[in-house]
Formats: C-alpha cells, sequence, structure tokens
C-alpha cells in the first residue's frame, strides 16, 4: 500500500461512510472501503426489487440500505461519496456539509491516492473513442496501463496495485470534474460545446467544470486541445504548463495534410490506414496521439489504426438486410454527435432519432437531416423538437417524417423505408433515460430487434 493511501486508509478507519447510488459500478468501491475498516451504508432512489441480486450481496456485506423516494433524506454519516450525476449543491449534501461531513467522490480520492500518472481525457463529443485509443496505443508499446471513470471500471478499488510506472488513462465527464481540485499530468479536452443543460446551471457552468481538467495543472504538465473549436482555444493561455494543438480544418500541431495526420511537416499516420469512418475519428486519432506522442514508438499508431474497429454504440456496423446496411450509434445523446455520424453518410440515409431532452438547442440538426436523411423516425420526448428543427430548415419537404412509440415499431418503420444501398442507423440526438437506463441498454435492444428482422 503506497503512502497516499496509507494516509486514506488511516482518514477512513472506522467512520461512517455513505456511498450514493448503487450499482455494478460502485460494488468495487463499497467492497474496498469496507476492506479499509470503514462502516459502509449505501443510498439510491431505486427500490430493492429494482437493485435486484447486488441489493441481497450487499445485505451480506453487512452494508446498511436506503432506497426508494426521500432516500437522501437523513442521510447522516462522516464521509459521503456521491454519485458522478448528482450536482455538489443538492440540498442533502448542503445540508451535510454544514454539520461537518466530507463529501467527495471517488474520483478525487482516486486522484488524491493514485501514485501512477494520469492521463485524462474529457469533452462534449469523441473522448471515449479518444481514450480507448490512449489505452490501445500504451498497451501496444508494452507500457503498463490501466483504463478507467466513465469507461472500464471505478479504479480506487486497485490502487493497492497500481505502481509508480504505470500509466492511467481515465475518461472524465463534466459531472466528475466539477468539483476536482487537482488535475492529471496529460490533460487532453476534444472540443466543448452545449451539453448537459439539464444538470448544469447554464453553460457557463459547464464550461468551467470541463477547465477543472487543466486548472491545477503544474508546468512539467501537458494540455492537449482542440484548436478549431471556439471554446478550448481560449484555454491555451491559461495554461501553466506545455500545450499541444489539433484540429483538421486548421492550423495545428497536429493537423492533416493531403491526407496524412502530421507533426508539423513530419508524417505520422496515413488516414487510409483508420478503420473506423468519418472525419471526427481522424480527429481522435489526431489528440490520442498528441498526447502520446513523446511516450510510445511512432509505428504503434499505424498498428493500432489498422486494427482498431472502434467502440461499440459508436457507428457500429449490425447487420446488412435486403442491400441495407444497419448501424448502431446509440452514443449519439447530443444534436453536435448526430451531426458527426451524419457526416460519414452520404444522401441515403434511414435515420431513429429521439429521447430524453437535455436542455440544448436543436436547431442546427435541421439541415444535416435534410441534407443526408431521407426518411426520419421519430420516438421519444425530443421528437417533436427534432421535427420542428427539420421542417424549418426542410424547405422543400425532402425528408419523410414518421412516428413511433416503441423501438420495434421504430424498427420495422425503418425497414419498410429502407431501400438496397440505403443505411439505417440509430442516432437520437438526445439521451437514453425517457426509456432506459443508459445509451447501452438502448443500443443493445435496438442490435437485438435489427439482428431478429
Amino acid at each position: 500500500m503506497n503512502e497516499l493511501l496509507n494516509e486514506f486508509s488511516a482518514k477512513i478507519k472506522g467512520k461512517t461512510v455513505a456511498v450514493i447510488g448503487i450499482g455494478i459500478s460502485n460494488k468495487p468501491l463499497i467492497g474496498f472501503l469496507l476492506k479499509l475498516g470503514a462502516k459502509v451504508s449505501a443510498y439510491d432512489k431505486k427500490t430493492a426489487e429494482q437493485l435486484g441480486d447486488i441489493y441481497g450481496e450487499l445485505k451480506e456485506l453487512g452494508v446498511k440500505l436506503t432506497l426508494g423516494e426521500g432516500y437522501l433524506d437523513e442521510i447522516s454519516e462522516d464521509i459521503i461519496f456521491k454519485t458522478p450525476g448528482m450536482r455538489f449543491d443538492v440540498p442533502a449534501l448542503e445540508k451535510a456539509r454544514q454539520r461537518g461531513a466530507w463529501v467527495t467522490s471517488e474520483m478525487e480520492v482516486f486522484f488524491d491516492v493514485c501514485p501512477a500518472r494520469i492521463i485524462a481525457i474529457t469533452g462534449s463529443d469523441g473522448k471515449t473513442t479518444t481514450t480507448t485509443l490512449i489505452h490501445k496505443f500504451l498497451q501496444a508499446s508494452g507500457k503498463k496501463t490501466r483504463l478507467g471513470g466513465n469507461i472500464g471500471k471505478p479504479l480506487l478499488a486497485e490502487c493497492e496495485d497500481i505502481t509508480e510506472d504505470e500509466w492511467i488513462v481515465l475518461e472524465l465527464s463534466s459531472f466528475q470534474l466539477h468539483t476536482m481540485r487537482k488535475s492529471p499530468d496529460i490533460a487532453v479536452i476534444t472540443n466543448i460545446t452545449p451539453n448537459h443543460l439539464d444538470v448544469h446551471k447554464d453553460y457557463a457552468e459547464y464550461i468551467d467544470a470541463k477547465k477543472n481538467i487543466m486548472a491545477y495543472q503544474n508546468a512539467d504538465n501537458l494540455l492537449v486541445i482542440n484548436a478549431h473549436n471556439e471554446e478550448t482555444k481560449k484555454l491555451s493561455g491559461a495554461a501553466k504548463g506545455r500545450v499541444r494543438t489539433f484540429s483538421a480544418y486548421c492550423d495545428a500541431d497536429f493537423q492533416l495534410k493531403n491526407g496524412v495526420i502530421c507533426h508539423k511537416d513530419e508524417k505520422v499516420l496515413n488516414v487510409s490506414d483508420i478503420k473506423i469512418p468519418g472525419m471526427h475519428n481522424v480527429e481522435n486519432y489526431m489528440t490520442a496521439i498528441a498526447a502520446v506522442y513523446d511516450i510510445v514508438p511512432k509505428d504503434v499508431f499505424t498498428r493500432v489504426a489498422r486494427e482498431f474497429g472502434g467502440v461499440e454504440h459508436r457507428i457500429e456496423f449490425v447487420r446488412e438486410l435486403d442491400g441495407a446496411k444497419y448501424y448502431n450509434s446509440s452514443i449519439d445523446s447530443s444534436p453536435n454527435r448526430t451531426l458527426n455520424t451524419l457526416k460519414v453518410f452520404g444522401d441515403n440515409v434511414v435515420m431513429i432519432a429521439g429521447g430524453k431532452d437535455k436542455g440544448i438547442p436543436y436547431d442546427e440538426i435541421g439541415p444535416a437531416v435534410t441534407e443526408h436523411v431521407k426518411t426520419l423516425v421519430l420516438i421519444g420526448k425530443t421528437a417533436d423538437k427534432i421535427e420542428d428543427a427539420v421542417k424549418k430548415a426542410d424547405t422543400e419537404s425532402r425528408v419523410k417524417i414518421l412516428r413511433a412509440t416503441t423501438y420495434p415499431e421504430a424498427v420495422v418503420l425503418a425497414k419498410e423505408s429502407a431501400q438496397s444501398g440505403d443505411v439505417v442507423i440509430l442516432s437520437p440526438a438526445s439521451t437514453s433515460f425517457d426509456m432506459f437506463n443508459n445509451f447501452e441498454e438502448r443500443g443493445n435492444l435496438f442490435k437485438q430487434i435489427v439482428l431478429n428482422l
């Protein structure tokens, strides 16, 4: 056990600790806290029936459970680990701070106790693919590396085994960054566009949360930013260490020249070697390369590019049926993600879209849908907003708009509309939380229905 972890262990031993949010991802955290001698309680708005097997497993471990509506009303522990998606200023947490409780998160503590070097990635779009690429680059070069944050598993529970010679690669959301007071050795911001405004009080707060990834860096650290994005290019002047820029659309340290990703005048990776489609994925490669350019051998980039087939739920090919190709891009939980996805295809798209509103505008999606989509199947709470944006842009009524109330119905409508040579894609431009627990569940259902057609 490293010295930093020893200090945390001494601080937590014998204390009452609350973990807000019960799920598979928090189960290792709860086990770890129990191992350190804490008295652990777990809180969740779900019922015992909704939690399923994990309810009984936690009971057997001696964890006190508080569930259902009003689950935070009587929270009284010394230390509280909040779930990433919960605002820091909800009344129950403010009340806890006032009585002297330490309110923290798994990721905040991980930064405090991790002895290894950390590369962390955030952004409105592209962060999962970029994070995965960085991890694969390090693996392919023989480095010891672990993947965590928004993807992978909670790494705090593994801190006893993490050594100084490792590289930790983390995908971090604005929710995880909102209360962070430490920054990684290498910070990466893919882009910043309006997102999660159903949780953040405004766009400025969302941007400030993202900026925390680089706010506490020092002169030895590295910041990688998008030179073409309005918000990220403002950040170079505030950087405390080195800065590297990337862009497929303007001058940058890593840019595109005649179909080749170049570092200044040095050729690094041929775009033709990249297996996954779309200019946004070319930029994801630029971003990931910029982060580890001095760390891994240059031939690794080409080897990974030729082998990596993409991350699940991101323009994921499902099957071909009657000459039409079906793709799952359930990760497209914002209009900007759907814009990037549509750019990959021509004007022969049948698209299923709609879901829960994040409080962000849909105006820009109208022209893109008009350009690429033949038939639009709408479902979920944002259906009206998307339809309004499309009708405003589609002055010639090019796009046929259909409505569905269930996913099986939506897929059948899409199949009936598709002809040989068309692309049928799930690209919701909205979150999944009106019908599903997460975008993975939504994407998996879509794939299951398509495979059963």
